[in-house]
């Protein structure tokens, strides 16, 4: 049986409504999501012995994902990672951003697409999947961006396993765009432990190198030789003691231009028997190991979410990329449309 229903979360603290949506498909998968930050909150996947288990980190609580979500399952945007020193100029005019991860701009700001109700304009389900498409209207100069940008979300669960997002954005000015979705995964389920054990293969012979701040130098170098090599199976693991604070880094993915979609990245659960696949036509994707995770949060598993639970794999262009002009362009302008399609594929080994 597709299904796809739809029923009220409750208020949050400002009064407004969030909806929550709940998919499956003919398999028993099934995701779950708020209009709150347009963010999936459930991800029920089988593994090798057909068991379900929710495999991304999140909360039961509206309030915890007002209050205290690192951006659990969250839409992120309008420009999704770091902006150096949130400034950045645009045909000529220079424009400053809030500096909410000093002394950068990040995920969009303040209040990003992340703290942001989204009106649910579809919900549905056939022999095809089932579907629910979310919509904001970002006002020109919401959190310092310019230009009205009109952006939709649309999650859609496959009948093989997948989980497709697509993002579509136009804008009435020229603006940066660069939507990204931030779900923290541990394909064991969510509380249970860490990713340490996890193999992850990222298809990606380079990467952009950071400063002290986290912003990239404009170098593109080599992962060969380096422990950020993960062009073979490694266990997320094996060499992040030698990574300063965990990995936090963007990989430039070795994608043909020719292609619409790209195997950017495998990750494996041993245990479980569970295997996630990241298909997306971006240029990179950044990879994140829950560095700032501490035990100090408890899940849906009413467990302690410890350092290491959880890892983001966030298709996008590169951090910073507008303050880099000879990198991908992050710039939308009228008459253009903003469009990106990452898909989350599970299978069993």
């Amino acid at each position: 049986m597709v299904d796809a229903v739809s029923k009220g979360f409750g208020e949050r603290k400002d009064g407004r409504a969030v909806q929550h949506v709940t998919l499956t498909n003919a398999r028993g998968m099934r995701a779950c999501f708020l209009s709150h930050g347009a963010t999936l909150t459930e991800l029920h996947v089988p593994d090798r012995k057909g068991l379900l288990g929710d495999v991304v980190l999140g909360f039961d609580k509206l309030s915890d994902f007002e209050e205290k979500s690192p951006y659990f399952g969250c839409t992120t945007g309008r420009v999704c990672n770091r902006i150096a020193k949130g400034r950045f100029s645009l045909d000529g005019k220079e424009y400053s951003l809030a500096t909410n991860n000093e002394p950068n701009h990040l995920h969009g700001g303040l209040e990003g697409f992340d703290k942001v109700v989204w009106k649910i304009t579809e919900v549905g389900g056939d022999s095809e999947g089932a579907w629910v498409r979310f919509r904001y209207l970002s006002e020109d100069g919401e959190e310092g961006y310019p230009g009205k940008l009109d952006v939709s979300v649309l999650y859609t669960l496959t009948p093989d396993n997948g989980l497709e997002i697509e993002y579509r954005a136009t804008t009435d000015a020229a603006t940066p765009v660069n939507l990204t979705h931030h779900s923290y995964f541990n394909l064991a389920g969510e509380g249970q432990g860490t990713i340490l054990d996890h193999e992850l293969t990222i298809h990606a012979d380079r990467y952009t190198p950071v400063d002290d701040t986290m912003i990239p130098t404009g170098a593109i170098d080599p992962v060969a030789d380096t422990d950020l090599d993960f062009r073979k199976p490694v266990t997320v693991g094996a060499r992040i003691d030698r990574v300063a604070g965990g990995y936090d880094h963007n990989f430039v993915l070795d994608r043909d231009a020719k292609t619409s979609s790209f195997l950017a990245a495998v990750l494996k659960d041993p245990g479980s028997g569970r295997v996630m696949e990241l298909w997306t036509d971006q240029p990179g994707v950044q990879f994140y190991t829950g560095n700032f995770l501490d035990g100090s949060l408890v899940g849906k598993s009413e467990k302690d979410y410890l350092k290491h639970g959880g890892l983001c794999l966030e298709p996008q262009h590169f951090p910073d990329s507008v303050n880099q002009p000879d990198w991908p362009s992050i710039i939308l302008r009228p008459g253009e449309e903003y469009r990106q399609v990452s898909t989350f594929k599970f299978r069993v080994e």
